[in-house]
């Protein structure tokens, strides 16, 4: 059976990192995804797997006890999981992006402390930056950050959109200090806050009320966080130094950003496997579908689409590892992966007919999550804002 997605130019420590999740995928989460997404149950024994696999260590450097690779590798392997089920990514997605911030932004103690532990998945992270009142307006936070007479913090406010927020024990929450800068964008700090994983008072001072409902992205929890006089140190300060919390996080959301588009590949990529497996099975006036000229022509652009979306999500991932600024590429990429992911999945709908539209066909779960691809990690709208912002700068005409 052919495969989209291939990447040029991989290691052989890549290939046999993308090799193993593969079979993973489809020996331990393929088989079993579908019921457990209709049950909205959490995937225990997946994520147990991928312990022992590595992944919660994949990109923490080897010093910190993890496996040390690229973003695109994880990128990669990410890719894999969402063609599985796009839930065990998300799983995964918040705590890299925490480990990444460490990484990049926390003290030499802050990593000891964190690092070895979030490799073997003993210490599990979350990203709050969403609030009920605010997504994309990241100026908007309410979230308050009170300095203490013993220079720690009392944090007061109302997080949302928290995945990970109960199994979590590790919460890196975006909150407005007095320090900083008179700019709204310097007067922010990252917290690093421990709880306990949960519902109700997870820590005191701080609630994890329960599940929010969803359409899709079953299995894995997505929730609010209140936090009512919660009192942290100083040394929970992301990188010890407050008011920089905004440029912290943003930089956790341009990994994030190509988190996203990887897992939008993924499940594109799986929609096209079941859509061009279904038009040769299925049978009209005396022939499979696939010899029909319009399914046939559906399936050359919807193959078209991943291919040029994963290609997008290299590019963005390769920039990162190297070091340079990739805010455009990761953008683009999440908004190319997003939009045509959801496309992909639709066209694939219409090929199973009456069939896609019942909960026993794969397909039906694809189409409810590939709907979240659009706004995870920024809108396609604030994708747009972004890249044209940039080009204004790199095409402004001199005098």
């Amino acid at each position: 059976m052919g495969r989209l997605c291939e990447t040029e130019g991989l290691t052989e420590d890549q290939t046999e990192i993308l090799k193993a999740v593969r079979t993973f995928v489809e020996e331990r989460i393929l088989p079993v995804a579908t019921e457990l997404e209709h049950a909205d149950e959490y995937p225990q024994e997946i994520i147990d797997g991928l312990k022992e696999l590595g992944i919660f260590g994949l990109t923490i450097p080897e010093e910190y006890d993890g496996l040390g690779e690229s973003l695109l590798t994880y990128a990669l392997c990410v890719e894999e999981i969402a063609r599985g089920w796009m839930s065990v990514s998300g799983v995964i997605n918040t705590h890299f992006i925490v480990a990444y911030m460490l990484m990049k932004h926390g003290t030499e103690e802050q990593k000891r402390k964190y690092l070895p532990r979030m490799a073997t998945g003993e210490v599990r992270g979350a990203f709050s930056m969403s609030e009920p009142g605010l997504g994309s307006d990241v100026s908007a936070v309410k979230t308050k950050g009170t300095r203490n007479d013993d220079g720690g913090y009392t944090i007061d406010g109302q997080k949302m959109w928290l995945t990970n927020g109960g199994t979590s024990n590790l919460v890196a929450v975006l909150a407005k200090t007095d320090e900083g800068a008179d700019s709204v964008y310097k007067n922010m700090t990252t917290f690093l806050v421990e709880k306990e994983p949960g519902f109700g008072e997870t820590a005191p001072g701080l609630t994890i009320p329960g599940k929010l409902d969803k359409m899709g992205y079953k299995g894995v929890e997505t929730t609010e966080a209140v936090f009512e006089g919660h009192r942290v140190s100083a040394d929970q300060v992301l990188g010890g130094e407050p008011g920089q919390g905004f440029y912290q996080m943003m930089d956790g959301v341009e990994v994030g950003r190509v988190n996203v588009a990887a897992r939008a590949v993924g499940i594109a990529n799986r929609a096209f496997e079941l859509a061009i497996a279904y038009a040769q099975q299925r049978e009209t006036f005396g022939k499979p579908i696939a010899q029909h000229q319009a399914i046939l022509f559906r399936l050359a652009e919807m193959a078209t689409k991943v291919e040029t979306a994963h290609a997008m999500m290299v590019k963005a991932a390769r920039l990162k590892d190297r070091g340079e600024r990739n805010d455009v590429e990761a953008g683009m990429a999440k908004m190319l992966a997003a939009e045509y992911c959801n496309e992909v999945v639709q066209d694939s709908f219409r090929i199973h007919g009456g069939y896609g539209y019942s909960k026993e066909y794969e397909i039906e779960r694809l189409y409810r999550e590939a709907a979240f691809m659009l706004i995870g990690e920024g809108t396609s709208d604030i994708q747009k804002m972004i890249i044209g912002r940039s080009l204004l700068k790199d095409y402004q005409l001199k005098g």
